[in-house]
């Protein structure tokens, strides 16, 4: 009875009484300190796990945690307090990491798959046209089905063990109290604001410059390589946000240069017809590969020089941007889509200057018209038509996707019927990647290359599709020769395809997509150039352009039209004087001087100052330069138009 009642008299520990539901036997001691090291322990392992599979490199993760100048160990405390938060919001001990782990590392992989595939890595932005990654998933079955298969089977089973574990935690684990989830929310919330608040990479702050979180934004692959992949996301966050360039003011964009040009047109207005080829590229430069018959003859015969595409194996609306706009993808934050985040109202295009001068200005592409956002963008750009899918008659293909000769077939037939001049931008679909082998079931190529047969038959069916697209090239030229009435037709490749393992295998690249900041501008050059065809049946081809950066089009063409603008013709034509090539990392000037990591020097040439300061002006600001460089623009800016 004596032991009993002493037994009695020995309450237990109040704080258990309080919150028993901390999820340790009564009579345990430091429930609080052991449970906030259960959540580092975990925060641990899942980043680690998140940057294991990002990097895919055990001794790099492992590198990047044993710096102590690297903020591994941040992004550690970090998740901690979001699964500390989350935790008093579900109201159980560390279910919280049923959701942040299948997420977080779900993101991880997309990422290391987006790098593989197009060598940059995951962006807040990339979440904008996730619908445009389903749309092409049945190619990506095509191409490879046994992963395909696997994916599926591993999510049905992942999500299958998911729902089962989070109902019986939910039936094992006693619920928190109010006072336990209380004192997690007053110590994450209050924390995880202030890092918030420290994430704007625009503006300087000194708890993360000692955090050792350095903002790298002119080059995201190391962004991600030295902040890893869970800060140097949060870093991009604010892209979707363009901050106004230093010295922006109404003092600033009147001191720009104007020069003497005028808005004209020739008396007999000529035709403009602009192709933008998906991925269409010289195969034939890769090492070691011969390809016969040329897949490309009659674009080498008409070839005014290249296109130096700002991306690689994809992302075709950044080039679509700088084509219609002569604005430069350069001065907006890297892995941004203007298409997707910035094209929300009406902006100066080719289309709105030529509609102005009584053209007919219309898109066609034979896919869907919310891809990449065209339906909307093209309407704010001034077209008065935008024939996609939905609204082509059924164009016959060629492999799986719509041909690219029922392409042209409808560019000639809508030319012909009209009794207006016609601005037509086309981009094609056909070659759109990827190169499974055995695409076209009667390929009239042949491909010799010391490389494997499963690279061998995607490089041929790369092949095949490029020479349709020259063949294309070649039936439009065939058609204007005959015209009576005046024809430019400008011809180019968006970006060099996403061959991937043909690139490591031929010796091209040592991965399967090129560094976004290239060691050389030699290199630079290689990876990124197209071949470029300006063509009018008066004149015949533009020759000796050199490599070009597609903002700067706009002047070649019009010019070889005839056609003279305040901003097209002259304001980029001074431009074009001083370079060839405005990129994010190098401007190259017309004589082959290069400048690489020109926007990390301290004196930036002032030519390239006021095309930033004018681009941002009439994407974002006042459009205080309208008046001079976009007349056509002036007292007709409306609401949205789409």
């Amino acid at each position: 009875m004596a032991k009993s009642s002493k037994r009695a008299g020995k309450p237990a520990p109040q704080f258990l009484e309080d919150d028993p539901s901390t999820g340790y036997l009564p009579g345990r001691r430091w429930p609080v300190v052991r449970y906030g090291l259960i959540s580092l322990a975990i925060a641990a392992v899942l980043v680690f796990a998140i940057e294991l599979i990002v990097r895919g490199d055990f001794a790099g993760t492992v590198s990047f945690f044993l710096q102590p100048l690297k903020p591994g160990w941040t992004t550690i405390v970090v998740f901690a307090l979001i699964l500390i938060g989350l935790d008093a919001v579900l109201g159980r001990s560390h279910q919280s990491l049923m959701i942040v782990a299948p997420l977080t590392l779900s993101l991880a992989f997309v990422g290391h798959q987006k790098s593989h595939y197009l060598g940059d890595p995951l962006y807040p932005t990339d979440f904008l046209y996730a619908r445009q990654i389903f749309a092409l998933l049945p190619l990506l079955v095509r191409d490879r089905p046994m992963t395909a298969l696997a994916m599926v089977v591993g999510i049905v089973g992942g999500l299958s063990l998911l729902v089962c574990g989070w109902r019986l935690w939910r039936r094992k684990v006693p619920a928190l109290s109010r006072k336990g989830r209380l004192a997690r929310l007053t110590l994450a919330v209050p924390l995880l604001a202030f890092f918030v608040s420290i994430m704007d990479y625009a503006t300087f702050s000194w708890t993360r410059d000692r955090l050792q979180i350095i903002p790298i934004m002119w080059d995201q692959k190391e962004n991600y390589a030295s902040n890893g992949f869970a800060l140097a996301f949060a870093l991009n966050v604010p892209m979707a946000h363009v901050s106004a360039p230093p010295g922006y003011s109404d003092k600033a964009i009147a001191a720009i240069d104007r020069t003497d040009v005028t808005a004209s047109v020739p008396a007999e207005k000529p035709d403009i017809i602009i192709v933008m080829s998906e991925s269409f590229w010289d195969p034939t430069k890769l090492p070691g590969v011969t390809i016969t018959p040329d897949p490309i003859p009659n674009v080498r015969a008409l070839r005014s020089g290249s296109m130096f595409s700002p991306e690689f194996g994809g992302m075709t609306a950044n080039i679509e941007f700088e084509a219609l706009t002569g604005f430069s993808n350069a001065f907006l934050p890297a892995g941004s889509i203007p298409y997707q985040q910035y094209v929300r109202t009406p902006t100066p295009s080719l289309a709105t200057f030529l509609k102005s001068q009584g053209y007919r200005a219309r898109a066609i592409h034979p896919g869907t018209n919310w891809f990449w956002n065209r339906g909307a963008v093209y309407a704010d750009f001034g077209f008065n038509d935008f024939k996609s899918e939905e609204t082509l008659p059924p164009l016959q293909k060629r492999g799986p996707l719509a041909s690219d000769a029922a392409m042209t077939d409808e560019i000639i037939s809508e030319a012909d019927a009209s009794d207006e001049p016609v601005f037509f931008f086309a981009v094609s679909l056909q070659n759109h990647g990827p190169y499974e082998p055995n695409r076209y079931y009667n390929p009239t190529h042949t491909v010799q290359a010391p490389i494997s047969q499963w690279a061998r038959e995607s490089l041929l069916s790369y092949a095949e599709g490029s020479a349709d697209a020259d063949r294309g090239l070649e039936r439009l030229v065939e058609w204007a020769k005959k015209r009576s009435r005046p024809t430019v037709i400008a011809f180019f490749g968006d970006h060099l395809p996403p061959l991937g393992p043909v690139y490591v295998e031929t010796g091209f690249l040592k991965d399967n997509v090129a560094p976004r900041k290239e060691p050389t501008p030699e290199a630079a050059l290689d990876h990124h150039q197209t071949p470029l065809v300006i063509w009018s049946n008066h004149s015949g081809p533009v020759e000796n352009l050199g490599a070009v950066s597609p903002a700067f089009l706009p002047y070649h063409i019009l010019t070889t039209a005839g056609i003279t603008h305040p901003y097209y013709t002259g304001f980029l034509g001074e431009m074009r004087e001083r370079y060839r090539v405005v990129d994010r990392n190098l401007l190259l000037t017309p004589t082959g001087e290069a400048t690489p990591d020109w926007a990390r020097q301290k004196e930036i040439d002032p030519a390239i100052r006021d095309f930033r300061l004018l681009q941002y002006d009439m994407m974002f600001g006042k459009r205080l330069a309208a008046p001079d460089f976009f007349p056509e623009t002036v007292d007709k800016v409306v609401a949205h138009t789409s």
